[in-house]
C-alpha cells in the first residue's frame, strides 16, 4: 500500500503528515496480521489522506470521512475533525463518560477506523462489499470489521473499554433509534443522521463480539457458521440464524 494526500493546500496537510504516517505504519502492521489469518489476499493500492469536506463532497457522498471504494481507502487524518464527530454522536445528550472517552481517546478511535476500512478487504466476507449491492444483513461484515481491530489491537483494558462505551450507548439511544431489526442494516441506513446511522455499527459491533464470546474466543468458528449460513442459500435473517433477534431487546426496554 502507498500513502496519498489529497489536499487543496499542502500547507494545510503538513500538520497532519507526521500523525497520518503513524497510523499508516500501524496499519501496515496489521495488515500483516490479516494476511496471516484472515485471508487478506489483496490489499488496497493505497491510503488517501483527505480532509472531510474532500472526502465528504468530492470522493463521496457518505456523511463519514473514512470510507473504502475500490481499491483505495479513503479517511481524514484530521484529529480536530474526528473529535468533533465522535462527540456529535452523542446527539445532544449530557453523557460526560462517553464525553470524556472519546475526548482522550480520539486518535486510538482514529486507528480503529482506518483498520476496519481495510478490513473490509479479507476473502472470508461472502459478498462483495464494494460492490453497494448490500440492503440487508451488512451488520456482520461492518461489526466484524470493528472487532478485528478492536480484538487484535488493543489491549484487554481497552477493549472492555469501548465495548462499555458502546453498550451504554446502544441503552441510551434505543427508544429513538434502536426500533427496526439489525437485518435491515444497509446502504438505506445512510440517509438517517450520525447518530442513527452509528447506533447500527454499535450494535453490529456488539452482536459480533457476542458470538465470538458464545465460541469462547474463537473467531474462526463465528466465520465457519457464517459461511454454512451463506452457502445452504441464505434461508431465514442470519440475526435468526446466530439466534440474536431478541439480543437487543433488554436494551429497548430499559
Amino acid at each position: 500500500m502507498k500513502e496519498i494526500f489529497a489536499f487543496e493546500d499542502l500547507d494545510q496537510a503538513a500538520p497532519h503528515k507526521d500523525f497520518a504516517h503513524a497510523l499508516f505504519q500501524k496499519l501496515v502492521h496489521y495488515q500483516l496480521i490479516l494476511r496471516e489469518d484472515f485471508e487478506l489476499n489483496e490489499s488496497p493500492k493505497a491510503v488517501i489522506w483527505t480532509p472531510e469536506e474532500l472526502a465528504t463532497s468530492i470522493f463521496s457522498t457518505t456523511p463519514i470521512p473514512a470510507f473504502t471504494g475500490k481499491d483505495l481507502i479513503y479517511m481524514s487524518p484530521i484529529v480536530d475533525e474526528w473529535k468533533e464527530i465522535f462527540l456529535k454522536q452523542l446527539d445532544g445528550q449530557d453523557l460526560p463518560i462517553i464525553r470524556n472517552y472519546y475526548e482522550r481517546n480520539t486518535e486510538s478511535q482514529m486507528m480503529e477506523i482506518l483498520a476496519h476500512e481495510l478490513t473490509h478487504h479479507i476473502d472470508l466476507f461472502m459478498e462483495d462489499f464494494d460492490t453497494g449491492n448490500w440492503e440487508n444483513e451488512i451488520w456482520f461484515e461492518e461489526g466484524m470489521c470493528f472487532y478485528l481491530p478492536r480484538k487484535l489491537l488493543l489491549d484487554e483494558l481497552a477493549f472492555d473499554e469501548i465495548s462499555t462505551i458502546e453498550r451504554a450507548l446502544v441503552t441510551t439511544f434505543a427508544d429513538k433509534y434502536g426500533k427496526h431489526s439489525l437485518s435491515e442494516f444497509g446502504s438505506k441506513s445512510y440517509e438517517g443522521n450520525l447518530t442513527s446511522i452509528m447506533y447500527d455499527y454499535w450494535r453490529s459491533y456488539l452482536a459480533v463480539k457476542e458470538l465470538v464470546d458464545r465460541e469462547n474466543g474463537d473467531i474462526s468458528a463465528v466465520f465457519q457458521h457464517y459461511h454454512k449460513w451463506y452457502n445452504e442459500g441464505k434461508k431465514g435473517s442470519l440475526l435468526h440464524y446466530f439466534n440474536l433477534e431478541d439480543y437487543f431487546k433488554e436494551d429497548r426496554e430499559n
